[in-house]
């Protein structure tokens, strides 16, 4: 019990620097690179992040990584999350880094064949459902599991179709 409290000043303080100027690398290439490094965009971007965070806590707790080698390992971890952003606009690079957006429900009517490839129970349907407001199913126009993992109601408070550019790459079946 001893030993998980025991430490030296000079590793406590080889810590400390290490995250302060690890802590330091993270904002200043998050500030160069954009707020998309640590959003909800993607599996690629879902990876990014777990490598940065991996980046960080080696660089913080293992004595055999230094500092100077954390900071650059998350200059490479940036560099190419900026490359795939910008090779993004090619679609075949964006069909292999991003999910498809796949509709739940078109109308009142559930797609049980695409809540099982998107790995959503009906319960999380409903859940999303009353988040969104949605009292009737005849208010649905339509239902879109995203990219992201988010789920999008539209609601039908007219009669006018979806616009065809909202629905571009949402997958039916």
């Amino acid at each position: 019990m001893k030993e998980l409290f025991n430490t030296s000043w000079e590793t406590a303080m080889l810590i400390i620097i290490s995250t302060l100027g690890i802590y330091t690398a993270v904002i200043l290439f998050t500030r160069i690179s954009g707020k998309r490094s640590f959003s909800k965009m993607s599996s690629f971007d879902f990876a990014m992040t777990v490598a940065i965070g991996s980046i960080v806590a080696s660089t913080i707790l293992s004595s055999s990584v230094k500092l100077i080698e954390g900071v650059l390992g998350l200059g490479v971890v940036y560099l190419i999350q900026s490359i795939i952003a910008f090779a993004r606009r090619n679609k075949t690079v964006q069909k292999i880094v991003d999910n498809s957006p796949l509709l739940l429900m078109d109308g009142n009517e559930i797609i049980s064949s695409n809540l099982i490839k998107a790995k959503v129970t009906e319960g999380d349907l409903r859940s999303k459902l009353r988040e969104a407001n949605v009292t009737e199913l005849s208010q649905i126009k339509a239902v879109i599991f995203e990219t992201t993992g988010d789920i999008s109601v539209l609601h039908k408070e007219d009669n006018n179709p979806i616009d065809l550019w909202l629905m571009k790459d949402v997958k039916r079946n």
